[in-house]
């Protein structure tokens, strides 16, 4: 089937390509195994070079490159350059720190030298989303490459030029033909790369349908994996929280990417002083955000990635009001072209909905209220998802029970959920396992060989003349023993 690139805010097809045969994808896998063997040998020194003119190409190129984020994608195209420079910052990152986490690490024994040297794993399959074509692709291409690895991307079937334009970018570079692959392939054949023995690992970040199928095959084959998959995040409002910035802060984190983002938050649970405000408020700012044209300058909200993301949208709300919930705005998809969806508040959900549990990929927020902070809890960690949440108190006591008992991979007290290069990024239960960046990103895919270097023990061999006369002076035999020790 042919693998289209088509412009979300018109329903336009850009381009066509055909996806690789089985053949031409292990052509490419054994590209990449022979890059790997003269890869890990360059001096990091020289990756690093190849990084930093990387970021320097992503920063001097980011109108060009923001314009085909939002024409492939539609995110607001503000929203694409700042993708394009973040990517940009990752390298930098990795270009000043990989030597300090890549270095040795001593650890104290009775031997005389022990030590983790951290080698790189070889071939890494990353299976990638369409939500952020580049940060996506490089928060895993940036350590892997600084770290000795060679990368294959299969990226999503609906952003193919982005696919393509990174392949090109990192060439650019400088990085040694084959270290980093792009390969059009249908989903199917993703099967057939993992099982290639030259393939080390694989990391995805995608549906939790797309992890457990990919996770699955490489248990049986014994190969690493990492998933970075959805989220349901919640966004905790206490009364002792600054309002404002509260409600300011909640309608950018669920709006966000056109609210198709793992991290975006999604259940908002308000306590109940403050929850009759925090709603009025919160349902005007949805209100006041503006859909249109992801090209212009003041939009806040284009189109979804998919017709069939907006489907499904569509469907998640009309589920959600025959389960009891109320809109308070929204609700609908926009008519005429494009993938439109309107900002959407829901309250008064039920538990017991099917809605309650699953994901919302789009500009549609779901309301809860909470009569305590232990309900608020109790909401929040009701959900198969456990990627990360923003809890909003100034109450210290409050913010040390929150961070202990939420059950996700970060929390961000006072702020929205963001990933940075510095921090590990990842999260629990169905939501994955494995990190992202900082030095534990870079780790995932590097062998932690334990290194013991030990002094020989010197024995004093005696000559066997000596033992024979010394024996033979005492008037007998050395016993048999005594003969097998002497021997040996």
């Amino acid at each position: 089937m042919p693998i289209q690139s088509i412009n979300p805010a018109s329903g336009t097809v850009l381009r066509t390509f055909e996806p690789l045969t089985d053949e031409a994808a292990r052509l490419k896998i054994g590209t990449a195994f022979e890059a790997f063997r003269q890869y890990q040998e360059i001096p990091l020194e020289h990756r690093a070079l190849w990084m930093r003119k990387l970021a320097g190409i992503l920063e001097d190129e980011v109108d060009e490159l923001a314009t085909l984020l939002t024409t492939e994608m539609g995110k607001p195209i503000h929203a694409a350059r700042q993708e394009v420079l973040k990517c940009a910052s990752v390298c930098r990152y990795y270009a000043a720190n990989a030597a300090r986490i890549l270095e040795d690490e001593p650890i104290e024994t009775e031997t005389g030298n022990s030590y983790v040297r951290w080698d790189p794993l070889g071939v890494v399959l990353a299976v990638m989303p369409w939500n952020f074509p580049f940060w996506q692709v490089f928060r895993f291409a940036a350590p892997a490459l600084m770290a000795g690895n060679v990368a294959l991307l299969k990226h999503a079937s609906n952003v193919p030029q982005c696919a393509l334009t990174l392949e090109s970018l990192i060439r650019r570079a400088g990085f040694p033909r084959g270290t980093f692959q792009t390969m059009l392939i249908e989903s199917r054949q993703v099967e057939v790369v993992l099982a290639d023995e030259r393939v080390a690992a694989v990391t995805v970040t995608g549906s939790e349908t797309a992890g457990r199928a990919v996770a699955a095959q490489a248990g049986w084959l014994v190969k690493k994996s990492v998933l970075e998959l959805g989220g349901s995040d919640p966004f905790i409002v206490m009364p002792s929280a600054d309002l404002d910035l509260a409600i300011e802060t909640a309608v950018k984190a669920r709006c966000v990417n056109n609210g198709q983002s793992c991290i975006a938050a999604k259940r908002f649970i308000v306590a109940d002083e403050i929850y009759e405000e925090f709603e009025t408020r919160f349902v005007a700012g949805m209100e006041a955000m503006r859909v249109g044209d992801p090209m212009k300058e003041d939009t806040d909200i284009g189109p979804l990635a998919t017709k069939r993301l907006v489907d499904e949208l569509e469907k998640q709300v009309q589920g959600a009001t025959l389960a009891g919930a109320r809109i308070l705005c929204g609700g609908e998809r926009m008519l005429g072209e494009g993938n439109f969806f309107e900002p959407t508040v829901l309250t008064g959900l039920p538990r017991t909905a099917s809605v309650y549990r699953d994901e919302i990929f789009g500009p549609v927020a779901l309301l809860f209220r909470a009569h305590t902070l232990e309900e608020a809890i109790e909401i929040a960690n009701d959900t198969p998802f456990g990627l990360a949440a923003s809890v909003w108190t100034s109450v210290p006591a409050e913010q040390t029970k929150l961070i202990a008992e939420l059950q996700c991979g970060a929390v961000f007290v006072n702020a929205m959920v963001a990933s940075d290069p510095r921090l590990p990024f990842g999260g629990i239960k169905k939501s994955g396992y494995g990190r992202e960046l900082s030095a534990a990103g870079m780790r995932e895919f590097l062998n932690a060989k334990t290194v013991v270097i030990s002094e020989p023990v010197r024995q004093t061999v005696i000559p066997f003349e000596a033992v024979l006369e010394e024996a033979v002076g005492d008037g007998g035999e050395s016993s048999g023993t005594e003969r097998e020790a002497e021997v040996s």
